[in-house]
């Protein structure tokens, strides 16, 4: 699948633009602050309903307006796919395929495959658990559908057992037998997802530390291990052993939310003991392994943006990673820098076809 042309209204400080797209690889270039990554942005809000860099929906629309319309017309394996996604100050956002509005925005996931590479994921080494968790659930859902369900029905029986346990003190009584059927939803819910996520790393770990290794020479050791309570008991137990805690504390101290990814350089956290090029790469390697997993996993190459991907980076990674690239791995490519000279030199050297966009 590939972007064929992008129309911008009152989104973020496109007032209105236009933009024709070739089917391999996009430079988009300038200075910062001119736009480039709001494109990329634009595009990622087709694939995912939503912005990548700003979750609160009024704050993507034009300074002074009160709406904004991202319109794509995709071209998948021959035929047209047009998506729009539109959203008024007051009314619910909407998101259409080929003129049909969705019901519900996750049930357009995993539509048209995406992975970005932008300087915002450092979120997911510096960030606490919840930003890994999204990463791993980000990467499931786009080839399982069943996942995303099990994971919005866990965070909604999630949110009422929290509320039952405040209800509970603040009310000073306590219903076993109604907590007791949050926690058998819980725990069914809990244990799919955490089955999911476990077979998940097995299979993705290898492919992460395949892709660092290419990126950084085979210098460095690095690991990404999953972390969960649930991996010393069935979550229905650890409901029980923590009861009385969670009645104290008014909410769910135990279950797969609090799930997590152990990041490590040399056996050490690479939070502390990375450098910045190391955690660059790290995070580089990370979206080149979810790329390669989504690729093998579902029909369709899945679109690729890179944001500002050269910054940080000494010669031989950058180096590594045109090889990749030259290796015909990728199918449509978008691409942000500062340095238009930069960018023009690499592409050059990957033969193949490409469109330089000035912003």
């Amino acid at each position: 699948m590939h972007l064929n042309r992008l129309s911008l209204l009152n989104y973020k400080n496109f007032e209105s633009r236009d933009f024709s797209f070739d089917s391999k690889i996009n430079c988009l270039v300038g200075p910062n602050g001119i736009g480039k990554t709001n494109v990329l942005d634009a595009i990622y809000h087709l694939a995912f309903g939503k912005s990548y860099f700003n979750p609160v929906t009024t704050q993507n629309i034009r300074h002074g307006e009160d709406f904004f319309v991202i319109d794509g017309v995709f071209d998948k394996e021959g035929e047209a796919e047009h998506i729009v996604c539109s959203f008024k100050k007051g009314v619910r956002k909407v998101l259409k395929r080929n003129d049909k509005a969705y019901d519900r925005i996750s049930d357009h996931i995993g539509t048209v495959p995406l992975v970005i590479v932008s300087p915002a994921d450092r979120d997911l080494i510096l960030e606490g658990s919840e930003t890994r968790r999204k990463f791993l659930d980000g990467v499931i859902s786009q080839s399982d559908r069943g996942y995303l369900q099990d994971v919005l029905d866990y965070q909604k029986v999630l949110s009422q057992r929290n509320a039952l346990l405040k209800y509970f003190a603040a009310n000073h009584r306590f219903d076993s037998e109604t907590l007791e059927v949050y926690n058998m939803q819980m725990a069914a819910l809990g244990s799919r997802i955490h089955g999911k996520r476990a077979n998940f790393m097995e299979e993705f770990q290898p492919i992460f530390s395949e892709q660092y290794q290419a990126i950084s020479g085979g210098d460095e050791t690095v690991g990404l291990a999953y972390e969960s309570q649930l991996a010393d008991a069935p979550l229905e137990e650890l409901l029980r052993r923590s009861l009385e805690k969670d009645r104290v504390l008014q909410y769910t101290t135990q279950g797969i939310h609090k799930d997590d990814l152990s990041m490590t350089i040399e056996g050490h956290p690479i939070k502390k003991f990375g450098s910045q090029g190391q955690q660059k790469s790290f995070l580089i390697g990370l979206k080149f392994a979810q790329f390669q997993f989504m690729k093998a996993r579902r029909p369709g190459t899945p679109i690729l943006l890179l944001d500002d991907i050269f910054d940080k980076l000494d010669e031989n990674r950058v180096a590594h990673i045109i090889s990749l690239v030259n290796r015909d791995l990728f199918g449509q490519i978008f691409i942000s820098d500062t340095h238009a000279d930069r960018t023009e030199a690499v592409v050059k050297k990957i033969h193949q076809s490409y469109a330089f966009i000035e912003l």
